[in-house]
Parts: structure tokens; C-alpha cells; sequence
């Protein structure tokens, strides 16, 4: 593998190569479970996703972490507005991810660290900052101080008089630097506390990342990834406080995907303009949702519409079908036909589709690319299944292996829920019985019947094509 990444850190496309061998360290900043989370928060979900499957494929163990913030000025506010506990509003909303991310097709992480199952270790990170000189205590509340760390801002790239001018910072007389940040918010009432040698309180958003990434992958990490909107503040407050307690490289590669737009404005709660992952796939398939995420470079942004969505469906119809055609092709042939000679044009498609394909995702991730290359293994596929080609099984099979390697990484496919589809359809008999049934209509000139039975079929889900090799059948394709 000769994976380059884009590093927002250095500003430059990075040979990626993991601190140990064979073991990638991956950090990913997950949601704040206040809400179900919506397609703009799906989107580095499904890219970070997709990008460790791809390492994945290529035999690297990848310890991938992504937590969940389950306690912040969010979580309080919405728990008060419903009546409940943080905590129960914490609960149902970590189900409600698993749920909506499992439908997406999104591998489970590694582990999933709680900021609330985290405090000890987030104390003990606060008390280490406050020891080496890095943060201070008023009234309970101690803060991070910026002047302290003179590397701060190297990852949004502005020194702190440019990000003094340009941030909007609350104003508080009790902090040295307007842009210092809280560690520990001291306690208020009816809110979530925790003892602390400061008083009762809670811990600060920045903080929980830090602790929770350097507990479980170290205190230097390969890879940190989130979305745009997280470079400044919070993963430049997650650098300064991680360097200065450790004085070593938190991440190695800071990389962040693009928004998603809405009429030309990011996607976001805050403005109203968002529709959740769950309601989308209400309407949408998840390989349909998948594959509009990876049509575009995972750091441009991508607009999303119902246009886009209704492309992004088609296509994903169109490599469905060629995966039919392609199995289709392979249970007509056999290993011991004597007239099964080798398709040289067809093998020479498919290498360069594989080499097209790792090419793509090695060159910073670039999964458009990517699935270009796997629309012209199957545009290949398909023109000779079309001309009647005779094509040999190995160079079928090898194809066959490719697409699933290809799904297994991207979820565009669904090929195992294809197969399972139409195995427990052949096992019924039926449908094969009623296509004999048409096929002697037809024989018989009774078009009616033969009519009939076809658009019977098709109002349950089932497409007859009429082929030289016979009748086949495939389901319908859905959004």
C-alpha cells in the first residue's frame, strides 16, 4: 500500500506509513448525543468508515476509536427542555446512533469511550496541564492558557492576534487570554458533577477528546479525523492541551472532511436546515446514501438534494445490475467448458480497473476516482456478456472477487443482501415455475398471459429480461 493522505497540519499530500507496524491508530470526534444525527454529521461517519476498511483490505489492523459526548451545555439544555436525566437523554440517543449507523452500513469502532466513564482520567490530565504551568484555577473553574503553548493555531494556520480578531469568544474578565479555554466547568445547579480537586464539576468539551484518544490509542496517535467545522476551536484546543501535558505530536495526520450544503450553507442543526440520517433513509437506500457520500473528494464540499440523491440511486442501480449480469454469466460457465478460452481484453479491463481503483483511494482517498474505476470494470463486463462472448471463468471469478473486495470497502453494493435475496427467491421454486409458465404463453402467441404474469412479477419486486441464454430474472430496483 502507498496510501498518501492530505495533512491539515503540514498543508501537504503525506506518504502514510503507521507509527507500528501492520497497526493503524485512528481517532475519529464523534457525535454529541443530544439528537439523532443528521446526513451532515453522517458524512465523516461514512468517509472515516470507508478509509479504514480500505486499510483494512490491505491487511493493517486498524484501532479505531470514536467517542461519544454525552455530557455539555447541549445535552444539559436538551434534557432539560424534555424532562429528563443527561444521562437517560444519553441513552436512548447512543441506541438511536447504533441503530441509524448500523443501517448505514457503518462498522462498529473498536471502542466507543463515554466523556462520562472518562472523568479520572480526564481529571488526571487537567491536574497535569495545572502542574506543568499550561492552565489555571478561578472559582472552580480552570482554564487552559494559550499564551503558554507558542505551537497554538499551527493547524487553522493563524497566529492568536488573527484569531483573537476573526473568533467569537465569550467574553469573561477572569481569563488571562480571551481565548483561553475551560477544562473544568465548575458545578451549577442541577447540572452533572464530579469531584475534582478543584470542587464539583464537569469536564470541558476539548478535554474529553484528549483524554479518551490518549487512554486507548497513546499519547501520540497516527491518524485524528473529524469534520471542517472541528479544526478551530476544538481540535486546535485538543492539540495544544495534548502537546503540552505530553511534549510530544498528538496526531500525525489531522484530516477532515468537507460540509455538506444545503442551498449553498452548510448543513447544520443550529441553522434549521437538516434532515436526519434517519428520515434520509427512510426515502434512500444506505448504499444509495454511501455512494453520494464518496462521489466526491471527501475534503470538497457536496451538495445535498433530492437530484443528487436520485442520481446517486441510479447509479448505485446501475453497478447492482452489472453485479447480476456478472453472476448470471458466472453460474452459465463452468471451469470444464471445452470452449472456454480467455477473454485477453477482458482480463486486461480488470487489471487496470484493480490498478485504476487502489490508485484512486491511495492518491489522498479519492473514492470519485475510485468508483469510476469500477463502472468501466463492469461497463467492460457487461458490453461482452451483451455481444455473447464466451468468457472464461477464471477471468469471470477474478472480477466477481474484485467487486466484492470493492463493496466490502465502499457498502455500494450490498452484495451478500443481493445474494441472500435472490437464493431465498430460487428456493421458493416460483419464480422459476411462473417464467416457464410465461415462457409457454409466449410459445403459444398468448400474449396476454405471458403480459400478465410478467407485470405480476414486477408489482412484487421481480424483472424478467429476455435474453439469447433465456429468461432471467433480478429485483426491481429500489431508491
Amino acid at each position: 500500500m502507498n496510501l498518501q493522505l492530505y495533512n491539515d497540519l503540514t498543508g501537504n499530500k503525506e506518504p502514510f506509513k503507521p507509527m507500528a507496524e501492520g497497526i493503524v491508530s485512528f481517532y475519529v470526534c464523534g457525535p454529541t448525543v443530544y439528537d439523532y444525527f443528521h446526513i451532515g454529521n453522517a458524512r465523516p461517519f461514512i468517509v472515516f468508515d470507508v478509509l479504514r476498511r480500505y486499510m483494512e483490505s490491505k491487511g493493517l489492523e486498524v484501532r479505531y476509536i470514536q467517542n461519544f459526548t454525552d455530557v455539555d451545555d447541549k445535552m444539559i439544555q436538551r434534557a432539560e427542555q424534555l424532562g429528563v436525566s443527561v444521562e437517560e437523554l444519553a441513552e436512548q440517543n447512543i441506541a438511536a446512533y447504533y441503530a441509524d449507523a448500523d443501517a448505514l452500513g457503518i462498522k462498529r469502532a473498536t471502542h466507543n469511550p463515554r466523556a462520562t466513564r472518562e472523568i479520572p482520567g480526564i481529571i488526571e490530565l487537567i491536574q497535569k496541564l495545572v502542574d506543568k504551568g499550561h492552565a489555571y484555577e478561578v472559582g472552580g473553574d480552570v482554564y487552559f492558557e494559550v499564551d503558554t503553548f507558542s505551537e497554538y493555531g499551527k493547524l487553522s494556520g493563524q497566529n492568536l492576534e488573527d484569531l483573537h480578531s476573526g473568533a467569537r469568544v465569550d467574553v469573561d474578565e477572569r481569563k488571562r487570554h480571551p481565548l483561553d479555554f475551560a477544562l473544568w466547568k465548575a458545578e451549577k445547579p442541577g447540572e452533572p458533577s464530579w469531584d475534582s480537586p478543584w470542587g464539583k464539576g464537569r469536564p470541558g468539551w476539548h478535554i474529553e477528546c484528549s483524554a479518551m484518544a490518549t487512554r486507548h490509542l497513546g499519547e501520540t496517535i497516527d491518524i485524528h479525523g473529524g469534520g471542517s467545522d472541528l479544526m478551530f476551536p476544538h481540535h486546535e484546543n485538543e492539540i495544544a492541551q495534548s502537546e503540552a501535558a505530553h511534549g510530544k505530536p498528538f496526531a500525525r495526520f489531522w484530516i477532515h472532511n468537507g460540509y455538506i450544503m444545503i442551498d449553498r450553507e452548510k448543513m447544520s442543526k443550529s441553522l434549521g436546515n437538516f434532515f436526519t440520517a434517519r428520515d434520509v433513509l427512510a426515502k434512500y437506500s444506505a448504499q444509495t446514501i454511501r455512494f453520494f457520500m464518496l462521489s466526491a473528494h471527501y475534503r470538497s464540499p457536496i451538495n445535498f438534494s433530492e437530484e443528487a440523491m436520485d442520481q446517486a440511486a441510479s447509479a448505485c442501480a446501475r453497478l447492482r445490475n452489472g453485479w447480476t449480469e456478472l453472476s448470471f454469466a458466472l453460474s452459465e460457465r463452468s471451469c470444464e467448458d471445452e470452449d472456454c478460452e480467455a477473454d485477453e481484453a477482458l482480463r486486461a479491463s480488470f487489471a487496470r480497473a484493480k490498478t485504476d481503483f487502489d490508485e484512486a483511494m491511495e492518491d489522498d482517498f479519492n473514492t470519485a476516482g475510485a468508483i469510476g474505476a469500477v463502472f468501466n470494470l463492469i461497463h467492460a463486463t457487461n458490453s461482452s456478456i451483451v455481444q455473447g462472448t464466451r468468457l472464461d471463468y477464471e477471468t469471470l471469478g477474478a472480477a466477481a472477487r474484485f467487486l466484492r473486495t470493492v463493496d466490502d470497502v465502499t457498502g455500494i453494493l450490498q452484495i451478500d443482501a443481493l445474494e441472500e435475496s435472490r437464493a431465498s427467491a430460487e428456493g421458493t421454486g416460483e419464480i422459476d415455475s411462473l417464467i416457464e409458465q410465461r415462457n409457454e404463453a409466449r410459445k403459444r402467441k398468448d400474449f396476454a398471459l405471458s403480459d400478465k404474469i410478467r407485470d405480476d412479477l414486477l408489482a412484487r419486486g421481480i424483472a424478467l429480461e429476455d435474453t439469447p441464454q433465456g429468461t432471467r430474472w433480478k429485483r426491481s430496483e429500489t431508491l
